[in-house]
Formats: structure tokens, sequence, C-alpha cells
């Protein structure tokens, strides 16, 4: 059967089958979390190289950094007015709609072991204020930088190396050659990774059922409906007000990009298409510099579905546990994810992560409590990396409008599907990434 060949269709399965254990053999499901956890660390592992190569490749590709600095400015502006926008639309929807209400656990029953292997990433997210926070940028050492995964360490030596191979022009050519074909590289090992998700599926909701019974599936089901409404809302009414000021439309661009959008529903990583996304808006006219620098910063910078999910999830942990949160709690969330936000990767593990870190930093809500959202976390993991997608996307096409860097012409015939000649194509270059990376998935 081809749904069940899929991977979406195997994740389908798992769920129901992770179900069926969790009621008929709940000791058993409890020992099935591993598999939940492994599958998280698979990707973690690979997030920090994989950071590195894309922001490298990207800024030594650039040229003038001037224009770097520039069309950098804009682009962090516009993130951050977005990102805003995002965290109140996930705060206010979670209070519109209450999801969490009546679910009334007890946080001191919750299994506090869950939270072992993201709370000491979480902590360097939080501690310290925001002179320690940024301070806490600049690693010890580059090679410490990797070894602890601190995805915003990685990005600050990523973007001085970068600018270093565009100063150096011709003589580091052969070593971003060698860092775009690791790139590559990491991509192929992103596909390989993300073949166990059914495993880690099953795991997580199988231990969730088995721990809370099927009840607890009813509003986990509601936060995940409501976290969909809420991406399909900002992406067609926000990001839609976005493309239509720029001059474009958002659902051909939806599209144009219809491929690369069906392999992240499937996978739930943007990663898995980024050469694929860079080769495709290039296409479209877009200043290669441009596209080089927007959009692998934008994967840390710029998570507008991330974004909903940090704020919608952590009222709907409050609401749980039958929490309390005052408008300083609200406000407070707002400023902590404004910074937590900065440097999560569109996978599941980080979400966790970031999730946590924002918990950890508001005492008033238990941050055992994301235990509960573990077990969807993947499912809402789809909507995450689409969303992310969709709005780095539109951050291109709009910032490259802002500074001038499109040829509207090409780019409106590119979104028609008017055809175009064989050598204004993407570079060979770009073409052979995107044909590898697409026979990885």
């Amino acid at each position: 059967m081809r749904f069940l060949r899929s991977l979406f269709g195997q994740v389908v399965l798992a769920l129901i089958v992770g179900t069926v254990v969790g009621l008929l053999a709940p000791e058993f499901a409890f020992k099935l979390k591993p598999l939940g956890d492994a599958f998280i660390k698979l990707i973690k592992m690979i997030i920090p190289v994989l950071v590195f190569c894309v922001v490298v490749h990207g800024i030594a590709g650039a040229g003038d950094l001037r224009r770097v600095g520039r069309v950098g400015v804009k682009a962090l502006i516009y993130f951050e007015v977005l990102t805003t926008i995002a965290l109140v639309l996930g705060l206010a929807l979670a209070y519109i709609f209450e999801p969490g209400v009546g679910m009334n656990v007890d946080p001191k029953a919750l299994d506090a072991s869950a939270m072992s292997a993201y709370a000491s990433n979480a902590e360097k997210l939080t501690s310290g204020g925001t002179v320690e926070f940024l301070l806490k940028l600049i690693p010890t050492t580059v090679v410490n930088a990797f070894a602890t995964g601190d995805v915003l360490q990685v990005l600050l030596f990523a973007v001085l190396f970068g600018c270093a191979l565009a100063l150096l022009g011709e003589r580091g050519a052969p070593v971003a050659g060698l860092i775009e074909t690791l790139s590559l590289v990491l991509f192929k090992i992103m596909g390989i990774i993300i073949k166990f998700a059914p495993l880690g599926v099953l795991g997580a909701i199988a231990f969730t059922v088995g721990k809370y019974g099927i009840g607890s599936l009813k509003q986990l089901g509601l936060l995940v409906v409501l976290f969909y409404v809420s991406v399909i809302f900002f992406v067609f009414v926000v990001l839609g007000l976005v493309m239509r000021i720029s001059g474009f439309s958002l659902i051909k661009l939806l599209r144009y990009l219809r491929e690369e959008l069906a392999i992240v529903f499937a996978t739930t990583s943007s990663d898995s298409v980024l050469p694929q996304i860079m080769g495709k808006l290039r296409r479209m006219g877009i200043r290669d510099s441009t596209v080089g620098l927007v959009i692998p910063t934008g994967y840390s910078f710029n998570l507008d579905a991330f974004s909903i999910y940090i704020t919608l999830a952590a009222v709907f942990i409050a609401q749980a546990t039958n929490t309390p949160v005052s408008m300083t709690d609200l406000l407070t969330i707002l400023a902590i994810a404004l910074v937590t936000s900065k440097g999560a990767h569109g996978v599941p593990g980080s979400a966790i992560v970031v999730l946590a870190a924002t918990l950890q930093a508001i005492p008033a809500i238990p941050a055992i409590g994301l235990v509960l959202v573990l077990s969807v976390d993947w499912f809402m993991g789809i909507a995450r990396a689409l969303g992310n997608l969709i709005g780095n996307c539109v951050a291109t096409v709009a910032v490259a409008a802002w500074e001038g860097d499109i040829d509207r012409e090409r780019a409106h015939a590119v979104l028609d599907g008017k055809e175009l000649p064989a050598d204004e194509v993407s570079s060979p270059t770009v073409a052979s990434a995107v044909g590898r990376a697409t026979g990885a998935h």
C-alpha cells in the first residue's frame, strides 16, 4: 500500500500502534519512551555542524560585505517584527480557546527524569540576564561551541568564518567548496535519521497514553489542532499581507514551492530542502547574496511557527497543571521567548529545549510540564517546519524587495509558471546541489 510505504503513513501507523500499546500494556509502554528520546538526540547531534555549513556557505557566496551588512540589518529588523507578532498570536489563542483546561495534571506526578536530557541546554539560554546571555554567545573555544551544541555560539563563529572566506576571495574558494560538499553529506545523514521517525513517535505516544490514559489524547489533540489553525492563520493572513506589500502572491509562491513543502511535511525538518529552496529563490531572480544570507540566518532567527508554539505550549502547560499565570508572567514569557527562540532549529529536539528554557525563566509555570507535549511534538513539528520554511521564503522575498535585490519581471514569470531559457536557471553549483539533495529525500 503506497500510503504505508511513505514516511507520513508509517508515522500514522506508529501513532495508532503506540496508542493501542499504551492502552493495553501501559507498563510495557513506559519502556518504549527511550525510542522517542533517542530519535530527538540523533537529530540534535547533527545540527551544530549543519548550521555552520549553511551559514558559512551563504555569507562566503555574498561577495560585497557592505551589502551583506545592510541586508543583514534589514533582515534582523524584519525577523524581530514578525517573531513578536507570532509570539503574541500564540499567547492570545491559548487564552481564547484554553486547550489545557480540564487536564488537572499534578506536576509532582510527572516524570522528572524526562527533563534531564534538556535541562542543561535550557539553562544556557536563561541564566544571568541579557548581558550574560550576550557574553555566552562567545564560546570559550570554537571546539567547545560544537561540542556543547550551542547553536548561537556556532552561528557567531560561522558568521566570522564566512566573512573571512569572503574577504579571501579566490584563495578561500577551495575551503568554501569543501564546506558546501560537507553540507550535502550532512543532508544525507539527516535523510537517514528521519527514517527512524516512526519509532520515535511510537515510543512517545505509547508512553503518554500508558501514563495518562486515552483522555490525555483529547486535550493534546485540541492543542495540536489549535496550533495548526494558528500557523495557517499566520501564513495566509500575516505572511500573505507581507507578500502583497512586496508585490507578489503568497498562493503562487506556495505553488512554486509545492515539492519542497511536501518533503518538509513528510520529514518535519526544513533542513531537508535547504539547497532546493535556495536554488528556487535564486531562480526567481533574487540576488545570490540576499538568498545566501537571509535563508541560513532565518533558520536560526526567523522561526515564526516556532514562536507561536512557544507561547501556546507554555500557556497550555500552565492550564493543564492548574497554574495561575499573571500579566507579569505573560509579559515575561514574551520577553524570554524573544531571546530563547533565537538559535532554535526547526526540528523536534530543539523545540523541547527552547520551551524548557522559556519555562525555567518563569518559576510560576512548572517546567516539568513540558513532558505533556513530548508525545505530540513530532506532529506539531510538521506545522512548525512548514511555517518556519514558508516564513523564511517570504522573508527573503520581502527583504529582496526592500533592498531592490529582486528582478520583479523574472519573479512574476517564474511564479506564473512560465518557462525560462535553460541558461537562466540556477547556476551549476546550486543545480547540482539541488539534484543531489533531492535524490537524498
